[in-house]
């Protein structure tokens, strides 16, 4: 019998990009190939790419390098480059890294197992053609669905005919609209899409352009699936897209939302569902609720608020101010106290001005949020922003970037000790060697926010990976925590 063909998933950036892996994963293990963790024990490397700022590629050429710096010195044959930076600059990057041996798009996904095959077996296939995925759907969202039907949209495209002898823990994720998916890991927490594109126009944002119009899976397919992942030991659910918050339009309910998270959350085995990637101009009274009061559901909010200023938001193509986020912010609050909230921020946006940036930490100091992420303002070819005028000086952005990240710093640190007292429910993710059980409480999501360093409840399996406890919060360090069991916990 001719030895099984090993292939090793190297995934960079978001959680999207993770549930995307998996599919490949999924995809490939189905047709006979065996996956490995580690690239230098893999006939291919198969790298997932991150094409969305500057660092994030320079962080994927490095991944290439490094799998490529393997060929030759162990079992590597070959490296693939896959993913969004594959899929927005293909010609133009297996031009640019000759030491890849492919460059996939999109539409290669469905028949990933032959083109690796193809490439293993020294032949060569053409590099991914970008081109523009907003023009790929109508632009009426509510044609999208039927349209939808032979175009590859990664997470939720047309499965083909899963085989009937499926390898353990690979099964169709979902419904007929959903790839193979293979878990890449054991950890109790797993994204499911949503939804894949966005229809926003944001000036400085160029993922529209490769990922493509938005377009929402069917409520049954993220419900299969996250069946599907409760039988594979998944606690919580993190559902993701580029915008939750216009999840249902193209399905004709734009509050679709809220009627498919109580039923996700009454799925067999799930403790907690997290919903992500909010828009804060979409935000509807209704999902405020459901997010607030709803079992299971975490009283979560990843808000995308970007600055505060009016002026640079419309130069953004984003609406809002302070006082309307603060409003926001206080509505949320007065329903779940304990409510998490984290956003992201650009600072030296082109026009920015001292005022500007005065009211960015006005919001900032009266926001109260648990986690923040700030990005100093760089140029992305093919957006509008890149065309702006009023750049500012790159040392000028620096300076403000390193001056906002440490009031970032600041009032994280002091939102988390504000928290000292609260009782918490933390998921157990790990168990470390030195500081013993590792969790996250409902205002914490995973990698990107704080985490929970939990002490007592030694008996039994109270802490053990995947057991969801109540502990009260004793301590804070910088965004952690430290939170106390009491002696038999858990569920």
């Amino acid at each position: 019998m001719p030895e099984r063909r090993t292939v090793a998933l190297v995934t960079l950036g978001c959680a999207r990009n993770e549930v995307d892996s998996e599919e490949l994963a999924g995809r490939l293990e189905a047709d006979g190939w065996q996956l490995v963790e580690d690239a230098e024990d893999a006939d291919v490397a198969v790298v997932n790419t991150c094409g969305f700022v500057e660092a994030a590629k320079k962080d994927s050429v490095d991944a290439l390098l490094e799998a490529n710096d393997l060929k030759g010195h162990g079992k590597t044959q070959a490296v693939v480059a896959v993913g969004c930076m594959a899929e927005r600059y293909g010609k133009e990057l297996a031009d640019a890294l000759p030491e890849a041996d492919g460059v996939l798009g999109f539409d290669d996904y469905a028949d990933i197992s032959t083109r690796l095959q193809t490439i293993l077996s020294g032949g060569s296939v053409e590099a991914h053609t970008p081109r523009d995925r907003r023009k790929l759907l109508p632009i009426s969202p509510a044609e999208r669905q039927d349209a939808g039907a032979g175009i590859a949209l990664p997470g939720h495209a047309p499965a083909t005919e899963a085989p009937a002898d499926l390898p353990d823990g690979v099964a169709p994720a979902s419904g007929p609209r959903a790839p193979l998916r293979r878990r890449l890991g054991t950890n109790p927490v797993a994204s499911v899409k949503l939804a894949s594109g966005c229809d926003r126009r944001c000036s400085f944002c160029a993922i529209p352009s490769f990922r493509g119009s938005f377009i929402s899976r069917r409520p049954s397919d993220v419900l299969g699936e996250t069946r599907w992942l409760a039988e594979q030991g998944v606690k919580e659910v993190m559902l993701v897209s580029e915008n939750n918050t216009s999840y249902g339009k193209d399905l004709g309910d734009i509050r679709l939302l809220e009627t498919l998270l109580p039923e996700l959350a009454a799925v067999d085995g799930i403790e907690r569902v997290r919903v992500s990637y909010l828009q804060p101009a979409e935000m509807r009274p209704g999902l405020i609720d459901v997010l607030t009061s709803t079992e299971k559901v975490a009283p979560y909010f990843d808000l995308s608020f970007q600055h505060s200023a009016p002026g640079v938001l419309r130069a953004m193509r984003r609406f809002g101010d302070t006082d309307r986020f603060l409003e926001l912010l206080e509505t949320i609050r007065s329903k779940a106290p304990q409510a998490g909230v984290r956003s992201n921020f650009i600072v030296g946006f082109p026009g920015e001005s001292e005022a500007d940036l005065a009211e960015l930490e006005r919001f900032l100091t009266g926001a109260r949020l648990d986690a923040i992420g700030v990005f100093g303002y760089s140029d992305e070819e093919g957006t509008e922003a890149a065309t702006y005028s009023e750049k500012l000086d790159q040392d000028v952005v620096d300076e403000r970037l390193a001056h906002i990240a440490r009031l970032a710093e600041d009032l994280t640190s002091q939102r988390a000790e504000e928290r000292i007292g609260e009782t918490v429910e933390v998921l157990v993710e790990s168990l470390d060697e030195e500081e013993g059980p590792l969790g996250r409480a409902a205002h914490q999501a995973p990698e990107t926010d704080g985490q929970i360093r939990l002490t007592g409840a030694t008996g039994g399996d109270a802490l053990q990976v995947g057991r969801m406890v109540e502990a009260k919060v004793v301590g804070a360090e910088g965004v952690d925590l430290v939170a106390e069991c009491p002696e038999e916990a858990g569920r």
